[in-house]
């Protein structure tokens, strides 16, 4: 009569100690982690120093990378483990799932949320995203969360869960380059076709523009003056605040030499 005890049972699922190969196990794991340890560290050097066109590729290659290898090193040392029969599979695939879903609900679900990042790619290193309040260049996506640094120096760690929750706006979604504006108010009395050419005039003079992408300057009125957006693309995504902070200085001058007045957005109002 065959022996249905838990014992048993358990000895069906897992292999005996006597036949675990710890050594190839623990070969795999420090064989996997020093890749992953490296990747992290190479491909970023890599990117820095070689050439603009190969940056967010060997940025974004990383969290690639290091799913794959996970994947790998787990695929090999499971059945070093566990006998893999399909009945044994759904066991150990039931259990799994009961002892996460009670202890490790929010966890998971933001390892589940960083694999669909990681294969969907709503960001990834070197793309400059707004979560909520926080906006900065993405300097590591790990299964758990992503690593943003903001314009402060400040690293400011986001979940992945927040792709189940809320929008995530992104500048540049792996291009080499965004979109910069400066914005003015300005009182309606000038001439808006001679200031409208000054403006641009200001983004194409500036020593940080790409020639690559059209200089675009709009205008709308608004209950408080006339809006005008000064819309271009720094040559390396880095210097946006350096580029906009150079059209906002010589875009006051250009207003001035116009005869033109700027005035004050009163606080609190949305702006057009």
């Amino acid at each position: 009569m065959a022996d249905t005890s838990p014992a048993a049972q358990t000895d069906q699922l897992m292999r005996s100690l006597g036949d675990i190969n710890f050594v190839k196990i623990a070969l795999i794991v420090a064989g996997t982690w020093a890749t992953i340890f490296l990747a992290r560290r190479m491909l970023p050097y890599l990117a820095e120093r070689g050439p603009s066109r190969a940056r967010l590729f060997l940025l974004g290659a990383v969290p690639v990378a290091r799913l794959g290898l996970l994947a790998v090193a787990i695929g090999w040392i499971v059945p070093l483990v566990f006998n893999v029969t399909f009945q044994n599979f759904l066991v150990i695939a039931g259990a799994a799932s009961v002892a996460i879903g009670f202890a490790f609900k929010d966890y998971v679900s933001s390892l589940i949320a960083g694999i669909v990042a990681i294969v969907e790619r709503p960001y990834r290193p070197g793309d400059w995203v707004r979560f909520g309040e926080d906006y900065g260049e993405v300097t590591n996506v790990g299964l758990r969360a992503v690593t943003v640094n903001t314009p402060d120096d400040n690293v400011v760690t986001v979940p992945h869960e927040t792709l189940w929750t809320s929008n995530i706006v992104n500048g540049n979604d792996g291009a080499r380059t965004l979109q910069c504006v400066a914005e003015f108010y300005i009182a309606p009395e000038h001439d808006a076709v001679a200031l409208r050419a000054a403006l641009t005039d200001v983004a194409l003079t500036s020593a940080f523009l790409s020639y690559d992408h059209a200089v675009t300057v709009v205008l709308k009125e608004t209950p408080y003056g006339t809006h005008y957006k000064i819309r271009a693309y720094p040559f390396d995504m880095r210097d946006q605040f350096v580029f906009i902070s150079d059209m906002t200085a010589r875009g006051k001058q250009a207003i001035t030499s116009c005869g033109a007045r700027q005035v004050i957005v009163p606080a609190g109002a949305t702006a057009a």
